[in-house]
């Protein structure tokens, strides 16, 4: 599939934030990763978009989209923009499938418009506050790729082996390596703002002080191997969350709509034919 067919632009202040909308139905809102773009959602979007409306924007300073605006400074801001998104395209009510700072964003804006998000999935996700070690862990990184104004070769294989199982450079050699090159094209334009985005992502706040408002039906899954997010996190999102359901994805490090594939599709369109 050609999802660049199906790739449309929102003007947000002057700035213009990339999207692609494919498929009818209900509709559901995609957020992909950190250092990712929306075509990490691919071989979601061949089985959803059969039943669904899919909304998949690029996140800010990623993919097609322009540099984080400046006025955009919380997790907070990121879903007020994708709320508007979702006012200029006359969608009401949709529902929230997000990875990562995908689930935390999608958090946010569960909350600020509970009549209007159906339902919430959260992927390789946590939102509480980022434990203090890799906070500091993660920052320094941010540092340094902002000091040397590109990812250094030794910072890209630092991080890309945190996005994945263990074994994938046996066993998926082709999108590991994919992924170190994506890292090593992001254009020097871009890192301030990747920087910028990165700081806000893991200095957001505690979402959890709230999570007793997230009364709509959630899905929480983790893949077994995920690195950033361990699997006990998800379990105290799914402890906390009321009637929320909790799936392990086995073989898989953070970015398992990647890595298994027919797994994920399986049971999201399971939640989704269930709640929509």
């Amino acid at each position: 599939m050609d999802l660049n067919q199906y790739r449309h632009t929102f003007d947000l202040e002057g700035a213009s934030l990339s999207y692609l909308d494919i498929g009818q139905g209900p509709t559901l809102l995609l957020g992909h990763s950190y250092l990712w773009d929306s075509a990490m959602w691919a071989p979601q979007l061949d089985i959803l978009s059969q039943d669904y409306r899919c909304i998949v924007p690029d996140l800010w300073a990623h993919g097609e989209s322009d540099l984080l605006p400046a006025d955009c400074r919380s997790l907070k801001h990121l879903a007020g923009h994708y709320l508007r998104l979702m006012d200029a395209l006359d969608i009401d009510t949709f529902s929230v499938l997000g990875l990562s700072v995908g689930g935390m964003w999608g958090a946010e804006l569960a909350l600020m418009a509970p009549s209007r998000v159906q339902t919430l999935v959260m992927m390789g996700c946590f939102i509480g506050f980022e434990p203090e070690v890799s906070r500091a862990k993660y920052y320094e990184m941010l540092d340094v790729m902002k000091a040397a104004g590109k990812l250094p070769t030794p910072l890209i294989e630092q991080i890309a082996p945190l996005f994945f199982a263990n074994d994938v450079a046996t066993h998926q050699p082709a999108l590991f390596e994919q992924f170190k090159q994506q890292l090593n094209d992001i254009s020097a334009e871009r890192i301030d703002s990747l920087a910028r985005l990165g700081r806000i992502i893991f200095g957001r706040r505690d979402i959890m002080e709230d999570i007793e408002c997230l009364t709509l039906p959630c899905l929480i899954m983790t893949g077994t191997e995920d690195k950033p997010r361990p699997i006990l996190e998800g379990y105290l999102m799914h402890d906390a969350i009321d009637g929320s359901e909790f799936i392990h994805i086995p073989n898989a490090g953070h970015i398992s709509t990647l890595e298994q594939p027919n797994f994920v599709n399986q049971h999201l369109s399971s939640f989704f034919s269930k709640h929509l």
